[in-house]
């Protein structure tokens, strides 16, 4: 060989060596994953590995983490091409990690999954990411590491680039869901209950006697409905809403017998209002009108608390973790106090004073809505079990 020959250079470098050990290297996940990758399992959410490194490297970290627990569901991205889409869809659901994949191998995963009606949320950071995070129906970028193509294309962009965000981020989503649900009740149900009871006296009553006045009824409407209706939307997430599996895509937002129970609760608030209103009478038609009003809106009151929880019962401590709720049913209760007894301000709410037996009955009855609904969402867990 010649003298300058590199061939020759390195075997004479690599003589004479001794073999000392090997280093080893590794991007360990983070610590937050495995609780993260945990919640997604109780939540009913499938986590999907699709990564370029070699299978064996990708199997040893979804194992770590928990996404698999047998190398078969592993597969490289090579032996997608050898399957059509039927086939793919019918061995899906085995495969939870991706191999050496292309860019067109991710987006064949992502159209999968959609076929099977699910809804796919991709992370990436690269520029092979971009398609597959185009056609996912929400596309993750990383807001640090992303390049600017999957940011572009992304529907929402990590500023930690940490996956156990994503997962944070659905549990918000969930939680905010939710509150909305039990706002809408909360108001469809007591307008239900104001409606039906004006309705209904309406009707029995002589055309002279009033059952409730414009202020009193303006009243209930500025002031009970909207407070605890704001607490209602500002509300904790429950205990164990990462338990609940999704929601379907084409499911109602009244699902769930929610239609059912506004209905039922609605018209059960204005019967408790009319028993109020009859022991009123008793003494005078201006008493009705004053207990009517009174139980109306502390009915609604006590309902809202109810309603903090749908699972849980509201005599819970954590029924008093929301301060927004606990001044909703504390302010207006008082000003009900000093509305009644003023004479002034009775004058203009069209209230007479009442005796301590009526501001029990009223306030008794109102209350009642509480272990009703107690006792109704006692028996739904018991048939849940």
């Amino acid at each position: 060989a010649a003298p300058d020959d590199p061939q020759r250079e390195i075997h004479a470098l690599e003589s004479g060596l001794v073999f000392v050990g090997l280093v080893g290297m590794i991007d360990p996940p983070r610590p937050e994953v495995y609780e993260a990758i945990e919640k997604c399992r109780h939540a009913g959410i499938t986590p999907i590995m699709i990564t370029g490194d070699h299978k064996d490297t990708a199997v040893a970290i979804a194992r770590e983490v928990g996404i698999i627990n047998d190398p078969a569901q592993a597969v490289f991205g090579s032996e997608l091409d050898a399957l059509n889409d039927d086939e793919l869809d019918t061995r899906l659901t085995r495969y939870h990690v991706y191999a050496r994949v292309s860019p067109q191998h991710k987006v064949r995963i992502v159209k999968a999954w959609q076929r099977k009606g699910k809804v796919v949320a991709m992370t990436g950071d690269g520029v092979n990411d971009a398609p597959a995070l185009k056609i996912a129906d929400i596309g993750v970028g990383m807001g640090v590491t992303g390049t600017d193509v999957s940011k572009g294309v992304s529907d929402m962009l990590l500023a930690d680039d940490n996956f156990a965000t994503i997962v944070n981020a659905v549990e918000e989503g969930r939680k905010i869901y939710t509150n909305i649900r039990k706002a809408v009740q909360f108001l469809m149900a007591s307008n239900i209950s104001e409606v039906l009871s004006l309705f209904v006296a309406t009707l029995l009553l002589p055309a002279h006697i009033r059952f409730l006045g414009p202020v009193q009824i303006l009243w209930i409407n500025l002031v009970t409905d909207s407070v605890p209706a704001i607490g209602l939307g500002m509300n904790k997430a429950e205990k164990g809403i990462m338990s609940d599996p999704p929601r379907r895509v084409d499911q109602s937002f009244f699902a769930g017998g929610l239609g059912v129970r506004i209905l039922w609760q609605g018209v059960l608030m204005a019967l408790i209002t009319l028993a109020s209103y009859y022991f009123g009478a008793l003494a005078s038609p201006q008493a009705g009108t004053t207990m009517a009003f009174i139980t109306l809106s502390t009915v609604q009151l006590f309902y809202s608390f109810n309603m903090k929880t749908t699972k849980g019962t509201a005599f819970s401590r954590n029924s008093l973790d929301n301060p927004i709720m606990l001044l909703g049913l504390a302010v207006p209760t008082m000003l009900m106090l000093l509305i009644v007894n003023i004479t002034p301000v009775g004058a203009l709410f069209s209230t007479v004073p009442l005796s301590l037996a009526q501001w029990g009955i009223s306030f008794g009855l109102a209350f009642s809505i509480l272990p009703i609904l107690e006792l109704y969402k006692a028996v739904r867990r018991f048939c849940k079990r």
